[in-house]
C-alpha cells in the first residue's frame, strides 16, 4: 500500500531521495495510526467473552460485571469529541502519545485488579485512552496522507478497527483458556508500546496556530456534553431491552442537559463544538448518515444470533461462523474501498455503498427463507461490504472539507455519530425485534414469529438506510471551504 506523495523512483529528479525518505516515514506513521485502531477496537470487544469468568472471580452478578465493558463505551462516548478538541488547541501529537500511554498504563492496571472496583475503574482510564487514540489517528491520517490517497488511508482504519473487533471474541477466547482473565488486559502492553515507540518517531510535530494561545478549553461545554451522552447511553443500555422509569427519566435528563449545552456553546467564546460546521452540509449530513448506517450494521449483530439459531435452527457454533462473515467481509474490504474512494471520488462511492446496503438490507429477511444460510449470508456480506465502502467514502469527505485546527473535534464527532448509531442499534432495533416476535422470551419463540421480527425490523433499516441514502444525494458541498 503506497502512501507516498508523487514519484519518487526517478533518478533524474534530485529530490528523490528525499521523496522516497518521506515516503516511507508516512508509511510508518500510518502504520502507527493503524494499530492504535487496532488497540482502541480489540478493548472493545475482547472483554465481552470473559464477563462470565469475570463474575465467578470476583462474585459478582451480571448486572455488575457489564461495567467492565459499560465503563469503556461511556468513557469514549462521553470524552471523544472534548479530546478530539483538546488536541487541536494543545497539539495532537502530544495528546495521541499521552492517550496510547494511558491506554498501556491502565491495561496493566486492568490485569493486575485485585477487585472488581478497581478493574471497573481502569476500564474507564482505558476507554479515554482509546478515545484519545480513536480521536486523533483519523485526525492525523486527514493531515499526514497526500490528498490522493486520504481515502486508502481512511479505508485501512477502517479494516483495522474491523479487525480489532473481529479478533477480539476468538482471541479472548484463547487467552482465557491458556492463560487466564488477565491475559485479556496483558496482551495490550506489548502492542500499546510498540504503537507509542513508533508514534515517538514518526508523529509529525505539532504546529502552533497564530490565535491558539488565545483559545480556551470550554470546560462547561465538556462537562454538560459528557452529562448529556452518559444520560443518552444508560437510557438506551439499562434494563436490558425493556424500557421503564428510570430509562425515561434518563432519556428526559439527556435531552434537558443536551439543550443547555447547545445553549452553552452558542455564547461560549472558545466553545467545545463551533455550532458553525453545522451550517456545511457536507459535515452535517456525513454525522447524521454514521449514525444510521452503524445502527443498521449493529442490527445485524443484535438480531442476526436469534434469527439463525431461532428460525434456520443452526447449533452455536454455526451461528458464530456465520456471524463472523461480517467481520471478516469489513477487515477484507476496508482498503479496497479505499482505494475506490480515490479514484472514483468520496461523494459517488458513499452513495454506492448506500445502495449496496439498501439492497442488502431489502433482500436480508426474504432470501433466507428461500436459500437458507447461504440465503441469509448473501445480503450480509452485500451490507457489510457497502457499509465498509460508505465508512472510506463518508470519513474523506468529512474530514477533507474542514479546516486543519477544526481536525480533531470533527474526527470526534465522526467517531462519537457512530458509537451512537452502535448504542441505539443494539437497543432501539433489538427492542423493535422483541416486540415484533409478539413472545415475552425470544429464545423460546417459534421459528415464524422470529422470521417475522426479522421482517419487521429490517423494514425499519431499509429505511433508515434509504434516508441516508436520499441525504447523500442532496448534501454534496457547494462550495469551497476554508
Amino acid at each position: 500500500m503506497d502512501f507516498r506523495s508523487g514519484p519518487t523512483a526517478n533518478n533524474a529528479d534530485g529530490n528523490a531521495p528525499a521523496k522516497a525518505e518521506r515516503g516511507v516515514s508516512i508509511r510508518w506513521l500510518i502504520a502507527s495510526l493503524a494499530l492504535s485502531m487496532l488497540l482502541s477496537s480489540l478493548g472493545t470487544s475482547i472483554a465481552n467473552v470473559g464477563l462470565p469468568t469475570l463474575a465467578q472471580v470476583f462474585n459478582a452478578s451480571f448486572q455488575l460485571v457489564q461495567w467492565v465493558v459499560l465503563a469503556y463505551l461511556l468513557a469514549i462516548t462521553t470524552l471523544i469529541v472534548s479530546v478530539g478538541r483538546l488536541g487541536d488547541m494543545i497539539g495532537r501529537r502530544r495528546l495521541l502519545l499521552s492517550g496510547i500511554m494511558l491506554f498501556t498504563t491502565a491495561s496493566i492496571g486492568c490485569s493486575v485488579a485485585p477487585t472488581l472496583a478497581w478493574l471497573i475503574a481502569a476500564r474507564a482510564l482505558q476507554g479515554l485512552g482509546a478515545a484519545i487514540m480513536m480521536a486523533l489517528t483519523m485526525a492525523f491520517v486527514a493531515e499526514a496522507a497526500p490528498k490522493e490517497r486520504t481515502g486508502s488511508a481512511m479505508g485501512l482504519l477502517g479494516t483495522m478497527s474491523a479487525i480489532g473487533t473481529a479478533m477480539g471474541p476468538s482471541l479472548g477466547g484463547l487467552l482465557i483458556a491458556g492463560l487466564g482473565w488477565r491475559s485479556l488486559f496483558y496482551i495490550n502492553l506489548p502492542l500499546g508500546v510498540l504503537a507509542f515507540v513508533l508514534a515517538c518517531f514518526y508523529l509529525p510535530e505539532d504546529r502552533q496556530t497564530a490565535n491558539a494561545h488565545r483559545k480556551r478549553f470550554d470546560v462547561t461545554g465538556t462537562v454538560l456534553l459528557a452529562l448529556t451522552l452518559a444520560a443518552y447511553a444508560l437510557a438506551v443500555t439499562l434494563g436490558h431491552g425493556s424500557f421503564g422509569l428510570v430509562n425515561l427519566g434518563l432519556l428526559l435528563m439527556a435531552f434537558s442537559i443536551g439543550g443547555a449545552f447547545l445553549l452553552a456553546q452558542s455564547k461560549a467564546e472558545s466553545p467545545l463544538i463551533p455550532l458553525a460546521i453545522f451550517r456545511q452540509s457536507t459535515l452535517r449530513a456525513g454525522f447524521i448518515m454514521s449514525a444510521l448506517v452503524t445502527t443498521v450494521v449493529m442490527a445485524t449483530l443484535v438480531v442476526g444470533p436469534f434469527y439463525l439459531s431461532g428460525a434456520l435452527l443452526l447449533d452455536t457454533t454455526h451461528v458464530g461462523l456465520v456471524m463472523s462473515c461480517g467481520p471478516i467481509i469489513a477487515a477484507l474490504t476496508g482498503v479496497p474501498a479505499g482505494r475506490l474512494v480515490d479514484r472514483f471520488g468520496a461523494h459517488r462511492m458513499a452513495i454506492a455503498g448506500l445502495v449496496g446496503m439498501a439492497i442488502g438490507t431489502c433482500i436480508l429477511p426474504m432470501l433466507p427463507t428461500s436459500f437458507g444460510v447461504p440465503g441469509y449470508i448473501t445480503p450480509l456480506v452485500m451490507i457489510t461490504a457497502g457499509y465498509a465502502l460508505f465508512q472510506a467514502a463518508n470519513n474523506t469527505a468529512v474530514m477533507t472539507h474542514i479546516s486543519a485546527d477544526q481536525r480533531g473535534v470533527v474526527s470526534g464527532m465522526l467517531n462519537l455519530s457512530r458509537n451512537l448509531g452502535l448504542i441505539t442499534g443494539a437497543s432501539v432495533m433489538g427492542a423493535v425485534f422483541a416486540f415484533s416476535t409478539k413472545s415475552d422470551d425470544i429464545n423460546h419463540s417459534s421459528p415464524d414469529a422470529i422470521a417475522n421480527g426479522m421482517q419487521i425490523t429490517f423494514l425499519l433499516a431499509s429505511v433508515l438506510i434509504f434516508f441516508a441514502l436520499f441525504m447523500a444525494m442532496h448534501s454534496r458541498e457547494r462550495t469551497n471551504h476554508p
